[in-house]
Formats: C-alpha cells, sequence, structure tokens
C-alpha cells in the first residue's frame, strides 16, 4: 500500500511534523502490524525523527545545519545556488522506517516525523509506503 502526500512549505528552512498525517492513514486503512516507510524524493529535503515537545529543538537544528552549511559560499559552484540545501538534505536522509504496533507508529514519548525543506518555500511531495 502506496499514498502520495502534498504539501506547501513556508520558508527557506522548515520542519513540518507530518506523524498525524501518517498516523491517520494508518487508521484509514486499519493497519495493524508492520512498517511504514516515509520517503522524500526531492534533492533539497528529507525526512528525519525527531523531538515534537519543544519547538526551540526544530529552531536549534535548524540554525546549526545554517552553521554547517552555510548558504553564502563563494566557492560553492552548483549553479542553482542551492549547494547548502543539498548538503542538509543529504545529512537528514531522504527516508525513515517506523514500526507499526497494534496500529499504532512505534515512535518514542517525543517523537515526531518530520519533513525536512532546506529550499522553500515549495509544493512538496512525499510518500509512505507500508509493509506487513
Amino acid at each position: 500500500m502506496l499514498k502520495k502526500f502534498t504539501l506547501q512549505t513556508n520558508s527557506r528552512d522548515e520542519m513540518l511534523d507530518v506523524t498525524h498525517e501518517v498516523q491517520q492513514f494508518i487508521n484509514e486503512n486499519k493497519i495493524t502490524n508492520g512498517a511504514a516507510i516515509v520517503y522524500c524524493p526531492h534533492t533539497t529535503a528529507g525526512i528525519t525523527i525527531n523531538e515534537n515537545a519543544d519547538p526551540d529543538v526544530k529552531r536549534d537544528m535548524l540554525r546549526r545545519f545554517d552553521e554547517v552549511y552555510p548558504w553564502d559560499q563563494k566557492s560553492d559552484r552548483h549553479l542553482e545556488g542551492n549547494t547548502a540545501a543539498h548538503m542538509k538534505a543529504s545529512t537528514v536522509g531522504p527516508s525513515q522506517h517506523v514500526i507499526i504496533a497494534d496500529g499504532s507508529l512505534l515512535l518514542g514519548t517525543w517523537q515526531g516525523i518530520y519533513f525536512c525543506e532546506f529550499d522553500g518555500p515549495r509544493n512538496r511531495t512525499f510518500y509512505v509506503k507500508f509493509i506487513s
């Protein structure tokens, strides 16, 4: 079972919590056990699992990504000028696997699934594939 999700990002760098959308799809399809693969088909965005209780975690992560991969590197040669976005997306990665147990995503108390935008704002997609 595969579902395509669409979303609109609003900033150059942004982390959007998509946990609810993934769980809702599990509920709608009465999936009880298995795994979900959450996948991003973009080279300047990614998927991560991290804390979703304190919004400062997202802010700190995005700030630190900018410190490690600054946008104003004069030695970058990529014509589009978004090498930093490619580096951030490669660091985060394109996908995450999550176990489904008893109809729920098996996440820790403070964990959420995030779509990470690094070259927005844009219309984006991500996919969820369920494996039984």
